[in-house]
């Protein structure tokens, strides 16, 4: 299927600039307003200036914090730009995903202690109700988070996976694992497969797995994740409600192999390779993993385009593979 570059591939963004100054006393006014800042998701560009990208929604919540800023003693400006000094687009947007991505991994941290506790806790009614509310505050924790996550920031999934997983866990009723029977898997051919827009390494494999032992022809829609409505016999990936994503601590890749029944050592090998970049735990620490997070990457700097993307990275995963089946991991 042909990729028509998006609108926003073509056409520079619209920014919105927070310009302001701040009373040096008091200073409880100051750390308000930074964690104002911190709850809408700006970054900072310079000292008292933040971004966030040009919409409706968060031109209002500048707006209001503009007039905070004033009622409180300090001064400010709001303005719009299409080109920010000293910064591209693909680079202001790695700001905003950096960001998310630091929310991400702590909220990650979270889920993994809050799943030893689980594990180990005894089945007291006072203790279940102690986890289910810190279980509940992570939830609306990361949901905060995914409110503001405006270019689908990579530890998304992952996050959102680690949390489900110990919702489930409390509710004593872990999510099923059903592995595809081979007429079953047939019926996966010829469907068009949906993920979130800037794939990055786990879709990337994914989409890799899919055309070379699933369906060759398989085709890929890349999508706004917020916005986007499931059409008739789509399969999703690697996002929210998926078909096919994280569960627990398990990345999208290897929920795939698992589904699909896909048994071979050196797919398993690329397996844990995908789920430590992805999940950042250090959980198998291969050798082999930091070279292939640095091809990702500057795979992912150089191309902006997800079809190029998944085209090359498939190139990787090729090589890789060959590795792995003559090294007999």
């Amino acid at each position: 299927m042909s990729h028509q570059p998006a609108i926003a591939d073509v056409v520079p963004r619209s920014w919105l600039l927070l310009l302001h100054q701040l009373p040096p006393e008091p200073a409880y006014f100051r750390v308000k307003i930074w964690r104002q800042l911190q709850g809408l998701g700006a970054v900072a560009l310079k000292n008292s200036v933040y971004a966030l990208p040009a919409r409706d929604d968060t031109r209002e919540d500048f707006q209001w914090l503009l007039r905070a800023i004033v009622e409180g003693g300090g001064e400010g400006t709001l303005v719009e730009a299409r080109i920010v000094d000293g910064f591209s687009d693909p680079e202001l947007e790695a700001l905003f995903q950096t960001a998310r991505d630091a929310d991400y991994q702590e909220i990650a941290e979270e889920a993994r202690k809050l799943g030893k506790l689980v594990g180990a806790m005894k089945k007291s009614s006072s203790a279940s109700a102690e986890l289910q509310n810190a279980v509940r505050r992570l939830r609306r924790r990361l949901n905060t988070v995914i409110a503001v996550d405006f270019f689908g920031a990579a530890g998304q999934q992952s996050a959102n996976g680690l949390v489900a997983a110990l919702e489930a866990r409390l509710r004593e009723a872990p999510p099923e694992r059903k592995t595809a029977t081979p007429a079953e898997t047939e019926s996966y051919k010829s469907r068009v497969w949906v993920t979130r827009q800037g794939v990055h390494v786990d879709r990337i494999a994914c989409a890799w797995l899919i055309r070379r032992f699933i369906d060759a022809d398989a085709r890929f829609k890349f999508v706004n994740a917020k916005s986007y409505k499931r059409e008739p016999g789509e399969l999703r990936f690697d996002m929210f409600e998926a078909e096919f994503t994280h569960e627990g601590e398990r990345c999208s890749f290897e929920v795939m192999l698992e589904r699909f029944g896909l048994v071979d050592p050196a797919l398993s090998a690329i397996a844990e390779l995908v789920h430590d970049i992805d999940l950042k735990d250090g959980k198998y620490d291969r050798p082999e993993t930091s070279g292939l997070a640095h091809l990702i990457l500057g795979l992912c700097m150089g191309e902006r385009d997800d079809e190029t993307r998944i085209a090359r990275g498939g190139q990787l995963f090729d090589y890789f593979y060959d590795y792995f089946r003559r090294k007999r991991v």
